[in-house]
């Protein structure tokens, strides 16, 4: 089974790792949990990774909580997309 990757967004700054953990393990297994924060701040940025430990779990997940309400935001669930070498987070070109 492989491992796949999801891309939590529009999460509230107060949600922590064990909170995303508690919840997908409603799906599934979860295999890790990474807020992502500020380098400088520490302050989360809103976002998280979650990984399932198999497809069917990590498309369970997706049906389960995208759109879904934690501390009073909708949450989106999606497919994590590999970061490719010429671009940082958001899409946006390195120069």
């Amino acid at each position: 089974m492989d491992k796949k990757k999801l891309y939590v967004g529009n999460l509230s700054y107060e949600v922590t790792e064990g909170d995303l953990k508690e919840l997908f393990s409603e799906a599934g297994t979860v295999e890790s949990v990474n807020v992502i924060t500020d380098r400088s701040s520490g302050q989360p940025k809103g976002f998280a990774f979650v990984e399932m430990a198999s497809d069917e779990e990590a498309k369970e997940a997706i049906n389960k909580f995208n759109g879904h309400s934690l501390k009073d935001k909708e949450i989106v669930v999606n497919e994590a997309r590999p970061r490719s070498a010429n671009t940082g987070f958001g899409g946006r070109k390195r120069y």
